[in-house]
């Protein structure tokens, strides 16, 4: 059990919403290891949100794309609201966002399946593209067709790469090929998200060889 998890998803009910973990924070707790990130999602707008949690601990930046992140119990919580996104054309950003409210549509914008695990606030595991399986295989797909899921978000290439090294995960010969050939598209990039995302694999190589 996380006390994190467990207070806010119980916020979330009695307001209405669910709350979920996803991404390293369910492949972390599911692998019994120390989680460092909190990523939550919910059917909860930026605006619903606001209504109760206490906005000064809020950061509000991001809320147009259904970001938000807010500070507990001395930690960064990022908690966004489920979605489905349309027509990628500036190698990042969709030009359309649509909140949603149901995990089927949600987890088809995600790129890897073991980043599509949800588990919800009486921590049962809700798998569409049976991520915890592949996860328990050490195994890294794509939800979607690789070459697709790149062009919409190059950094998904070094994103690959992370998780290869942090859960230990053998990649299929070919998609490791198209990942290598598709290195280029990463100049289409922000140089500040490059930045942080080789920043990630850092402590990543840190935490592996204190380990």
């Amino acid at each position: 059990m996380n006390k994190i998890f467990d207070d806010l998803a119980t916020i979330f009910s009695k307001n209405g919403f669910s709350l979920y973990m996803i991404g390293s924070t369910s492949r972390d707790y599911l692998l019994n290891k120390e989680i460092f990130d909190y990523d939550f999602v919910s059917d909860a707008t930026p605006l619903d949100i606001k209504k109760f949690l206490d906005t000064d601990k809020l950061d509000t930046t991001f809320q147009k794309f259904g970001t938000l992140k807010y500070k507990y119990l001395d930690k960064k919580i990022d908690i966004v609201t489920l979605r489905k996104e349309e027509d990628y054309q500036d190698s990042r950003h969709p030009n359309k966002i649509i909140f949603i409210n149901n995990i089927e549509e949600d987890y088809l914008r995600r790129d890897f399946t073991i980043n599509a695990i949800y588990i919800d606030k009486n921590y049962k595991i809700i798998d569409p593209s049976n991520g915890y399986l592949d996860l328990k295989n050490r195994k890294l797909k794509f939800i979607k067709d690789p070459l697709t899921s790149i062009k919409e978000d190059p950094l998904r290439i070094l994103r690959a790469y992370r998780f290869i090294k942090e859960y230990n995960l053998s990649i299929d010969d070919e998609v490791l090929k198209i990942l290598k050939e598709n290195e280029f598209l990463l100049n289409n990039l922000n140089e500040a998200k490059i930045k942080e995302e080789k920043q990630k694999y850092a402590e990543v190589l840190k935490r592996c060889t204190t380990n």
